[in-house]
């Protein structure tokens, strides 16, 4: 492995070849929309052991725990500076009704997750627990609430109960429960998927539920939350278009749903390792398709919603395989690999570039489901790849995005598949440095290229390196190293910049500017 770093940081300092550079230009002089925290939120839901024995194990456990949350899992979330949490689902919020998760752990009812697997849901996890993890984090929380199975009555009482000072009954039962003041409601859903799980409604059925719903949701001034509804998914623009025409004055945001499977296909996604070529460039195509319907529904915003008071708010997104073999099928457990690093560098970069309306995105999911940041067994932990990319990428947490350019941009072809060769991004960090992001695709050639920063002279870059000799390369929890990040830097020679990115890598540099 030591060699393997040796060879790598080699590599970043090698003088500019005699062939074509594939060219970025920063222009640091226009900085255009902050990208804000928000948009490296996290998700958590009563999924398989994605809370219930990934992050929650209870006061009592052996393992070592604050308020029944692994403290191994809180402290590695704590270095990705997770900005906010979004629980309790997903499908589940729909069927979850708060006041289960209320009171002494051991008189709360057990009831049957239908969505996940049918199996018991303790309610050991509820409303306070939630806001344990989330204080614990320094995270904002993002709280979805039941309307496919709930009521207005019972939605409207969870805002009091969290969100009032008063005397009332309700938040006197939350004192009872061991909060005497407020939580903290950064944001709160009505419903989640309407369109699906959440009800099956059409989008104009649920913009008159969402407005029906939202009348009694009422919290003190300095606890009102903001409001999000339940958007579309994947390329469908109707949802964005009609929640926005005919809720524009009661939404502070829109939701948008978009997985990426390798096929395509719900029936038979892909694996999550032992892939191909040709299955790496499918999944890296799908998930680029990402661009266009962020596109397509930012225009209908635009259209109904020309101040751009309202954002859009991906809350689900990642890679979803075949779940792994031996294992639960509704605990949506798979392996994350050198792939997924990949497909979520690509994801914020182009996150950062709708930056005035994206701003909101939530990774589905924190830990052991789907695309997860920590995968656990018993008390061990090991670290994904995934994790590793949003480590990395935590300077550009509201940081001003900034304009870059591309030219000569190398295409990188499977069969008749072909996609841009690098990927890039640039913004200037709240810490004044310029920080820039670079993806090669590619998942056997390197990648050469030269940057330039508009008007200014550089010194030099400095920062990490994400990449390995496997498409599928991934941590176990004998080998917890195998994919994790390298120095990265180079030296400017005769004013010229050029770095050698290795094939499948992901670079998070800050751009050091001559005197």
């Amino acid at each position: 492995m030591q060699a393997f770093k040796r060879t790598i940081l080699a590599l970043s300092l090698v003088a500019a070849p005699a062939f074509a550079q594939v060219s970025v230009t920063i222009d640091a002089a226009h900085p255009g929309a902050v990208i804000n925290k928000n948009v490296y939120g996290q998700f958590a839901e009563h999924l398989g052991t994605g809370i219930y024995e990934g992050m929650w194990v209870g006061p009592g456990s052996k393992i070592p725990n604050t308020k029944g949350w692994r403290n191994d899992v809180v402290g590695a979330l704590k270095n990705l500076h997770v900005p906010l949490v979004r629980w309790p689902g997903g499908c589940f919020a729909d069927e979850y009704h708060w006041k289960d998760g209320t009171g002494p752990r051991g008189k709360r009812p057990v009831k049957v997750n239908t969505n996940w697997g049918g199996v018991e849901e303790s309610n050991a996890v509820g409303t306070h627990e939630f806001f344990d993890l989330v204080e614990m984090l320094g995270a904002d929380a993002y709280v979805n609430g039941n309307l496919g199975s709930g009521t207005p009555q019972e939605m409207s009482e969870w805002i009091e109960y969290m969100t009032s000072d008063s005397k009332s009954t309700l938040a006197d039962l939350r004192r009872k429960n061991g909060r005497e003041k407020p939580f903290k409601v950064a944001y709160f859903a009505i419903g989640n998927e309407a369109w699906g799980c959440g009800g099956n409604m059409t989008p104009e059925y649920y913009t008159s539920l969402y407005k029906h719903y939202k009348s009694f949701l009422k919290a003190p001034d300095a606890t009102r939350p903001k409001f999000i509804a339940s958007g579309g998914n994947d390329n469908d623009t109707h949802w964005t278009d009609v929640i926005s025409r005919d809720a524009a004055h009661q939404t502070d945001g829109i939701s948008f749903h978009y997985y990426t499977i390798p096929t395509g296909k719900w029936e038979g996604k892909g694996a999550a390792t032992g892939f191909s070529e040709a299955d790496w460039m499918a999944t890296l195509a799908n998930t680029l398709k990402i661009d266009t319907y962020i596109s397509n529904n930012v225009a209908k915003l635009d259209k109904n919603d020309p101040q751009k008071k309202i954002g859009l708010f991906v809350d689900e997104w990642g890679t979803w395989y075949d779940v792994e073999k031996g294992t639960n099928a509704g605990f949506l457990f798979q392996q994350n690999t050198m792939r997924d690093a990949v497909v979520a560098a690509l994801n914020f970069n182009i996150f950062h570039a709708h930056a005035d309306r994206v701003r909101m995105t939530n990774i589905a999911q924190m830990v052991n489901v789907l695309q997860a940041m920590i995968i656990t067994d018993k008390d061990k932990m090991i670290l994904t790849p995934t994790y590793h990319a949003y480590r990395m990428y935590v300077p550009f947490q509201d940081a001003a995005s900034l304009p870059v350019a591309l030219s000569n941009n190398v295409a990188y072809s499977v069969g008749a598949t072909s996609i841009p060769g690098v990927s890039a991004s640039a913004a200037r960090g709240k810490d004044g440095k310029l920080w820039l992001a670079l993806v090669n695709t590619n998942a056997g050639q390197p990648v050469d290229v030269a940057l330039d920063v508009a008007g200014q002279k550089i010194a030099g870059v400095s920062g990490q390196l994400l990449t390995a000799d496997a498409m599928d390369a991934h941590n176990t929890f004998q080998q917890t190293g195998a994919v994790k990040p390298v120095p990265f830097g180079a030296r400017a020679v005769g004013g010229k910049l050029s770095l050698k990115l290795p094939a499948k890598a992901v670079v998070v540099v800050a751009v050091e500017s001559q005197p």
